[in-house]
């Protein structure tokens, strides 16, 4: 295929490995062969056939070492990754590491992958302990392990080997992949998310890995690997790869997509890492933020409530009536940075129609007059067309009747008049 305008040119690297730890404090004594046999039928049967030829092959390594020659691990990032108290009390406690180290070709199946997890999910349940996947700084406990290894129908879930983490920035929420690597690809990032599709973007994040990993592995099919792999400038993400990558093909019940264009974002410090950047398609006029706001409602819905028409009562005037007096103190703490990262300030505020006041709710991106605020719609009103999630509102200060505190979990403050509504439900 000739390189065009069409398609970006990913560059294969020539080998790829993969290293798992087994900390113990008991000495390790491990067999790797007995040790993968012990598992019997919980271990696939090409998974332990596998695993025996890389164990009598060059291509993979158990020893054990000293803790004191393995650079340490941070416990910071391990336990941000999942790492239980107990978990981590294993690797303090450990005076030696079981390594298990395997190498292979770019290409599917990721053979140095599969057999150093089996190998190391072996040794590790040999000595009653977990073990940690370096390349994703997580602990794994042998159960969790061995579920993500193939079925003998060859089926794995993406999200059993990549992650999806995120930062807050000051223009939205920054997401990038972790795992794809493995597989000789780069990892995927995308900036400007709205914060209020924390869950929404990371499944359409892995869905789009999916999609690429397969245009990726197909590609590498052949005996002799090129030395670059196109991909496709704009690539079409569907439900159903969402759905495979989480392990639900049957499930996928819509049958929605969303159009992404890729960009190369190569590090210039040669210790950094290269990512694919996920952007909306070139012919599209709305900013980053804005598409993706309308992405994440196509596939998944507004993720948020919206409250349309509420009857008045005593409780819910009391409840605005709060909201409203302390309105002045939010848009003080909003002014002075004193929103934690990751959290955003939602309003909600009424708007006109012939049946009565309809409520919507907007995230606040901009306060410097008392009596205005920019905001980002969080969701759709039913009376004015123009109020679509992801797109800029500006709402007067007198029409809020209420405000909240919002991280990826839900409400974290205010949100008084929600709270009526769900104690009548």
């Amino acid at each position: 295929m000739a390189i065009t305008d069409d398609f970006l040119p990913v560059p294969v690297p020539e080998s790829l490995s993969a290293t798992y730890l087994v900390p113990t404090a008991r000495g390790s004594g491990a067999k790797p062969a007995e040790a993968v046999a012990a598992l019997g039928e919980r271990l696939s049967d090409p998974v332990s056939d596998l695993a025996l030829q890389m164990i009598d092959s060059p291509l993979m390594t158990v020893d054990t070492r000293p803790v004191s020659q393995f650079p340490e691990l941070p416990p910071d990032l391990l336990a941000a990754f999942g790492a239980t108290p107990p978990q981590l009390e294993q690797l303090r406690a450990a005076t030696e590491l079981v390594v298990v180290q395997a190498g292979y070709r770019a290409g599917w199946p990721p053979v140095h992958e599969w057999s150093a997890r089996a190998v190391a999910t072996a040794i590790a349940e040999s000595l009653d302990g977990d073990l940690i996947d370096v390349f994703g700084l997580q602990f794994l406990d042998p159960g969790t392990a061995l579920r993500s290894l193939p079925d003998n129908d060859g089926r794995v879930r993406l999200v059993d080997w990549i992650l999806v983490p995120y930062s807050p920035t000051e223009n939205g929420l920054w997401f990038t992949t972790k795992g794809l690597r493995r597989f000789g690809l780069l990892e995927l990032q995308a900036q400007e998310v709205p914060t209020q599709f924390i869950r929404a973007w990371g499944a359409i994040m892995t869905g789009a890995a999916r999609r690429l990993l397969r245009i990726w592995t197909e590609s590498l099919a052949e005996q002799d690997l090129p030395a670059f792999v196109q991909l496709p400038m704009e690539t079409t993400v569907t439900s159903h790869d969402i759905a495979v990558a989480y392990g639900n093909p049957e499930k996928h019940e819509s049958a929605g997509s969303a159009v992404l264009r890729l960009d190369l974002d190569p590090a210039t410090d040669p210790d950094a890492d290269s990512f694919l950047t996920l952007l909306p398609p070139a012919a599209e006029p709305a900013p980053p933020a804005v598409y993706f706001a309308q992405i994440c409602t196509r596939l998944f819905g507004t993720g948020q409530t919206e409250i349309h028409y509420a009857r008045p009562s005593d409780a819910m005037a009391r409840a605005v009536e709060k909201a409203r007096s302390s309105l002045a103190a939010a848009r003080a703490r909003f002014l002075a940075g004193d929103i934690p990262p990751g959290v955003q300030l939602v309003v909600k505020y009424g708007l006109a129609t012939d049946e009565g006041q309809e409520y919507v709710w907007a995230s606040v991106t901009s306060w410097s007059s008392p009596a205005r605020i920019v905001a980002t719609s969080t969701s759709d009103a039913a009376s004015d067309p123009t109020v679509r999630v992801g797109t800029p509102v500006v709402i007067e200060t007198v029409d809020v009747v209420d405000w909240a505190l919002l991280d990826g979990r839900g409400v974290i403050e205010g949100g008084w008049t929600q709270a009526v509504l769900d104690e009548r439900a």
